[in-house]
């Protein structure tokens, strides 16, 4: 199966190299996305051109992908789903919750000279960051691509009912699948709320498993692709 993978925040493809190549070995076609204005060096890109071409991704899929969005990146993931709810096999949210419609993409933190820069580890310290030690951390933080404020401020546009349809498992790395449950019931994400088919999988690590946990999450996803929502559902709590 293409296994589409879209990076949050201030990442572009080559944060996927460690899980794609774990991919191929299972037999996978792992596609990472390097998202306009976050590696191309267009400063100018908005969250449509993002959204765009994630939609042209699973478009070129020769089957039905499943897409793979981590972090905000999780609102990429549900817009393709929402864009092509009978092409996307099955969406994988890591660590995110899809932006609801009408709400901005991802104004989470100042923008400078029109992008906003990546803040430093200070807003991560704790369970987001815990499994980062310090090679890990220079190494995101030299890398890191500032997003376009057109990206960051863009308004999330959500079109098709269908796309709660399309199957969602749920990730939770430095949270747990019982905290995520409770999020939802609250009301902190009413996309997921309405989900007809939502699981969820429990993964022991930090923000970043594809730095930290590759190995794992590879086969995650691959377990996911190959054997269906739910046989990754794992129990509620650790």
């Amino acid at each position: 199966m293409d296994i589409l993978l879209i990076a949050g925040l201030w990442l572009d493809g080559s944060a996927w190299d460690d899980v794609a190549s774990e991919l191929t070995a299972l037999g996978h076609r792992p596609v990472a996305l390097t998202l306009p204005g976050q590696g191309d060096g267009d400063s100018a890109a908005t969250l449509d051109d993002q959204r765009t071409a994630v939609v042209a991704a699973v478009d070129a899929a020769p089957g039905r992908p499943l897409v793979v969005g981590h972090s905000a990146a999780a609102g990429l993931a549900w817009l393709a789903a929402d864009a092509r709810p009978e092409k996307v096999a099955k969406t994988v949210l890591i660590g995110g919750f899809p932006a609801a419609d009408g709400s901005a993409y991802a104004d989470l933190f100042p923008i400078e000279d029109g992008v906003m820069p990546f803040p430093g580890w200070g807003p991560f310290e704790g369970p987001d960051a815990a499994d980062l030690d310090a090679e890990a951390r220079q190494r995101l933080a030299t890398a890191a691509v500032p997003v376009p404020e057109a990206v960051a401020r863009g308004t999330v546009r959500l079109r098709d009912e269908r796309r709660f349809d399309v199957p969602v498992l749920l990730v939770c790395p430095e949270f747990t699948p019982a905290q995520a449950k409770e999020w939802i019931a609250g009301g902190e994400s009413p996309e997921l709320a309405r989900v007809r088919d939502l699981a969820y999988a429990d993964l022991d690590s930090g923000h970043w498993p594809m730095t930290t946990r590759p190995r794992e999450l590879a086969r995650l996803l691959a377990e996911a692709a190959e054997r269906g929502q739910e046989a990754v559902t794992p129990p509620g709590d650790r």
